[in-house]
């Protein structure tokens, strides 16, 4: 298959790169700069969101769409300049490629829009599906509504549209570094109460579950990109400390991260239980079903 990818050189962007080319699919990446890809025979790059860019003159034969693009929401306090960012990198994005859309013919079979779990609000003692229904409207949940109501006009083209939620993406990039770093210090133990869900899915298992989205006709709609055995943070610390060999002793309160990070907080004191039940419903295999696996994977 021909696959697009936008917002294919962040972190999750590479391993899905990754297994594309191993599975023989020829790839386009939509990017501002393409002297940042390394293109190939199979892999190459087109322009976007660039003045004067016209990506459609130079996708031919798309079968599918997959959309990662947007502003990461980690790194520094979201301040009203990095929330501004964080919508309308996303908003842009995903009109760019409802546009694309409209004017490629034939169209994509499918567009697969990434998404967040945090669409569903946090709880620590809900457990939330694809049938779920959001019941919050803190900064991400209300993002993430937004970014999906911009990628659901793709519909209304006749093109198959996946949501895909992802959870905390484990990797040797992304958020496990700093999380484990505490632990290898010596110094790592719970975050507030530690009674939080950790919506947490392996790297690898992101790129499989967005190929098996593309590849399976049936689904459509929400998809949660997590594992099927979610564990709380104060389990997640515990498992991370096993597989180094360092203690989960120091517990990290509640008021310190709020003073640390602000509203950003909230992503580590609350989660959400986010099981992957249409990936489950489907067939989907998971490469790293259980956190000690994925753990000694990447952190070993």
């Amino acid at each position: 298959m021909h696959i697009v990818i936008a917002g294919g050189s962040g972190f999750v962007g590479k391993a899905l790169q990754n297994r594309l080319l191993q599975n023989g699919h020829d790839i386009t990446i939509l990017t501002r700069k393409r002297e940042k890809v390394a293109e190939s025979n199979r892999l190459r790059a087109v322009e976007w969101l660039n003045p004067n860019s016209e990506p459609e003159k130079y996708l031919k034969s798309v079968d599918a769409i997959i959309n990662l693009a947007g502003e990461s929401i980690n790194g520094i306090r979201w301040t009203k300049a990095k929330k501004k960012r964080i919508v309308q990198s996303r908003t842009r994005a995903t009109r760019e490629i409802v546009r694309l859309i409209e004017k490629l013919d034939p169209k994509p079979k499918v567009l697969v829009n990434g998404s967040a779990v945090g669409y569903y609000g946090m709880s620590d003692v809900e457990t939330f599906t694809e049938e779920s229904k959001p019941h919050a409207n803190d900064f991400l949940a209300s993002v993430v509504r937004r970014w999906e109501d911009e990628a659901s006009q793709a519909e209304n083209l006749g093109v198959r549209t996946v949501f895909a939620r992802l959870g905390v993406v484990l990797g040797k990039g992304g958020a496990l570094p700093l999380m484990a770093l505490p632990y290898k210090m010596g110094v790592g133990g719970r975050i507030g109460s530690g009674n939080q869900w950790v919506p947490w899915v392996h790297q690898a298992d992101v790129a499989g579950l967005l190929l098996f989205a593309i590849e399976n006709e049936s689904i459509s709609g929400p998809l949660n990109v997590t594992s099927p055995n979610l564990v709380k943070n104060n389990d997640f610390g515990k498992t991370i400390g096993h597989v180094l060999h360092r203690p989960h002793w120091l517990p990290v309160p509640s008021f310190a991260m709020k003073a640390m990070l602000g509203e950003m907080s909230e992503m580590l004191l609350s989660g959400q239980c986010a099981i992957p039940q249409k990936a489950k419903q489907n067939g989907y295999t998971f490469q790293y079903p259980k956190l000690d696996q994925a753990l000694e994977n990447i952190l070993r």
